[in-house]
């Protein structure tokens, strides 16, 4: 039977529901007016959103003189959205580009203008400058000298010269357009980077000065004058002048990745972290963002963030030291030691003399099993006679792998003890006939200067090595490494007081930890106020620095001062409970605060860590001392006194443990050896005890 309709109701009401509609014809017409009146508005408010040439040209010439080239470069690029073939915007466009850093937009920017019929010809000196900012020097000296006559294609070749590692040519051509035109502060401005960069900070300060004046909004001196009072003075003293240039242009990116590294160096890693991410929206991928990203991650213990981000910089920061040791130390902490080699072999290469590479390298090669490059790299350290403990540590283990026992042993015996001298300069392999020769090939090269001064020094040519010190100092009077240079030689050859200027000029002109930290020992023998003052300085400035809060410790503990215990403990909670140094540090300060309960748990977590350690032995016997347990402290301090028979305060704590033990002759001797160190600070509490103990 057929089924109709009437069976399936459903299918019936959407056959209906399909039917036409028939509208009236007005309806049809409205609808077509309300269209046309939809898409008249849509295209006026169009056209309202589209900005005025002329007024977004105008917006633009304001912010560049407020100094505000982001936001410039947003208002001429309004302008040229509405009006392309504008010439006059493009170069405008091309300019705030440069200064932003972005030389292929530049270049894009240029190839509009003159296809828009500006003349080739007057744009020599910006065409050579985007293609310096590409990283093609060649090609941008090149394009700068077509147009000799014109001062800021000068100024480009200079950068260019500069950049092919041609620096004295550079100074020559900036110091020639600075006496033509003392009014132009670019020109202030490239003298004092190319300054900055051969290590004049004297001269490149004056020159950023100079600069600033002249241009007090511009960015580029700003942040100029911000790197060099950061050498000059301190972390914190800089970043009023980063804040200036920002205050300008809240994404410019120079200012604000020298901002994110000194918030970074600070302390402030949130800080640090929040400007970073501002420098990756204003130029996202920019390798130096990343890389202190990457440092603080790795701050942070996140190894494995720290090398996603330094693989995200492309290898661009493979030519900075700082980016080496970085990457090496993500590398031997994830156990791929191989790479961690080769990282820090090339920072060695381009840093002979830095130490901290060097026992790195020497770890490196000895856990990948190279115990014989392992020893060829930390011999210069190892041979030194004020080698440090983990450096000997190393050379024992590897002479180990190699089988040599006597060698092994010989290298954990200086371990365990005090370094047996003073610390030297650092050693020459080459003799005195290798140095000279390089010395007459390269006579202004101040690294074969170095070399050959040391080596001077090493052979006892104590008046041939401050004559080149005293040409090295005329050549270069503004830069800190020939005045710290000088004081070397001058300390090393007895002339303490030339030493102690020398030092205050060359930290005058960068104090950082080096300066900081002869200056602090050439004062204290004579002046423990003044050592102090310049202590609390460079801590005021830089307030996380390790090196300086252990020696503000030292001080602290010398004056008997409770503050050494809160210093020492930042110390702790920042490295760790594994440096016996440290430890017995706070051991000491604990007893000199009266707390010898306190002191006891770190005494014997130093001991425990470097039994053979005459620092941490003498630790833990002066808290048993002060605790009252005479004759366990006896033992210690023996042991103490044997592994370093020249240290003057663990005589006098040996000393002080005899007396109370009744073994006054032996006391007698232990505090007189004490007394017979110059540099022995407790001579008042040793004269009471000696007159104590004196024979009836």
């Amino acid at each position: 039977m057929r089924e109709g309709p009437a069976d399936f109701p459903l299918a019936r009401r959407r056959r209906r529901a399909r039917r036409r509609v028939a509208l009236p014809w007005r309806a049809l017409l409205a609808l077509l007016a309300a269209g046309v009146v939809v898409a008249a508005v849509v295209l006026l408010a169009r056209v309202a959103d589209r900005p005025d040439p002329a007024v977004a040209f105008a917006e633009g010439q304001a912010a560049v003189r407020a100094g505000n080239y982001s936001a410039a470069r947003n208002h001429f690029l309004a302008t040229v959205a509405a009006a392309p073939a504008d010439a006059r915007a493009q170069v405008a466009l091309a300019t705030t580009y440069l200064v932003l850093g972005d030389g292929v937009a530049a270049g894009g920017a240029l190839d509009r203008a003159v296809a828009a019929g500006v003349p080739r010809d007057r744009l020599h000196a910006s065409r050579a400058a985007a293609l310096l900012l590409q990283d093609d020097a060649d090609a941008a000296l090149a394009e700068a000298r077509r147009a000799p006559a014109d001062p800021a294609a000068r100024r480009v070749a200079a950068r260019a010269l500069a950049a092919q590692g041609d620096r004295p040519a550079a100074l020559a051509t900036l110091a020639a357009l600075v006496r033509a035109r003392p009014a132009d502060p670019g020109a202030w401005t490239d003298l004092g980077r190319i300054r900055l960069d051969v290590g004049d900070v004297g001269g490149a300060s004056e020159a950023a000065v100079r600069a600033s004046t002249l241009a007090p909004r511009d960015l580029p001196a700003l942040t100029l004058r911000g790197e060099i009072v950061r050498r000059r003075y301190g972390l914190i003293a800089a970043m009023p002048w980063f804040d200036a240039a920002l205050a300008r242009d809240a994404y410019y990116v120079p200012a604000l990745l020298e901002r994110a590294a000194t918030l970074g160096d600070i302390g402030r890693y949130v800080d640090s972290l929040s400007a970073a991410r501002r420098v990756l929206a204003a130029r996202p991928g920019d390798a130096r963002a990343l890389y202190l990203m990457a440092v603080i991650a790795a701050r942070a213990g996140d190894a494995t963030l720290a090398a996603a981000l330094l693989d995200r910089t492309g290898g661009a920061m493979d030519g900075v030291p700082g980016a080496l040791l970085l990457a090496g130390a993500v590398d031997f902490s994830t156990g791929r030691h191989e790479q961690a080699v080769v990282r820090w072999r090339a920072l060695l290469d381009r840093q002979p003399m830095n130490l901290v590479a060097r026992r790195l390298l020497g770890a490196a090669l000895l856990r990948s099993g190279d115990a014989t490059g392992a020893l060829a790299v930390l011999r210069p350290v190892a041979l030194r006679a004020d080698a440090d403990t983990y450096t000997l540590t190393l050379v024992a283990r590897a002479f180990e792998a190699r089988g040599e026992r006597g060698w092994t042993a010989a290298f954990i015996d200086r371990a365990a003890t005090a370094p047996a001298g003073a610390a030297t300069p650092f050693g020459q392999d080459e003799d005195a006939a290798v140095l000279a020769t390089a010395m007459a090939r390269a006579p202004d090269d101040p690294r074969v200067a170095v070399a050959a001064i040391r080596g001077a020094l090493d052979r006892g040519q104590a008046a041939a090595a401050l004559a080149m010190a005293d040409r090295i100092v005329r050549a270069a009077p503004g830069a800190p490494a020939a005045q710290q240079l000088w004081g070397d030689v001058a300390r090393a050859t007895g002339r303490a007081g030339p030493a102690l200027a020398a030092y205050a000029r060359a930290a005058d002109l960068r104090f950082d930890s080096p300066a900081m930290l002869r200056l602090v020992e050439a004062r204290a023998p004579a002046d423990r106020v003044g050592a102090a003052d310049t202590l609390a300085l460079y801590l005021a400035q830089n307030p996380v620095a390790t090196d300086a809060r252990r020696a503000l410790a030292n001080v602290q503990t010398a004056a008997r001062d409770d503050g050494a215990i809160a210093t020492l403990e930042g110390l702790r909670g920042d490295l760790g409970n594994r440096d016996a140094r440290l430890l017995a540090q706070l051991a000491h300060a604990y007893v000199a605060a009266g707390d010898p309960a306190a002191a006891l748990p770190y005494a014997r977590a130093a001991y425990r860590l470097q039994p053979m350690s005459a620092a941490a032995t003498d630790a833990y016997g002066h808290a048993l001392f002060d605790r009252g347990d005479t004759p366990g402290a006896l033992q210690l301090l023996r042991k103490a006194a044997a592994l370093a028979p020249r240290a003057a305060m663990i005589r006098w704590h040996l000393g002080q443990a005899l007396a109370d033990a009744g073994r006054t002759a032996e006391a007698r001797a232990a505090i007189m050896t004490a007394l017979a160190d110059p540099g022995f600070t407790e001579r008042e509490a040793a004269g009471r005890l000696l007159m104590a103990i004196r024979p009836a």
